[in-house]
């Protein structure tokens, strides 16, 4: 399975993050790792407010960059978040 999943920051309101993984758990874990060089170390710490499950990769992969741009963005703050 693969997951489109939506993070909101527990420091700072209103910053979300979006992304696709096949272990959700364990992508939670390396997004609040201290360690963690990339963009979502900033806002950290994170928890899931949303996700989907697709069994099609290609969906999951269309889905997500539906959600990070124009309509699809307007579609995540009314409806996911």
């Amino acid at each position: 399975m693969y997951t489109v999943y939506i993070l909101k920051s527990l420091k700072k309101d209103n910053q979300y993050y979006i992304g696709l993984t096949e272990d959700l758990e364990k992508r939670l874990q390396n997004h609040n790792d201290e360690e963690n060089t990339g963009y979502s170390k900033r806002y950290a710490p994170w928890e899931v407010e949303t996700y989907v499950a697709f069994r099609n990769r290609d969906r999951a992969i269309a889905f997500e960059k539906y959600l990070k741009f124009g309509s699809g963005h307007a579609f995540l703050r009314k409806r996911l978040v």
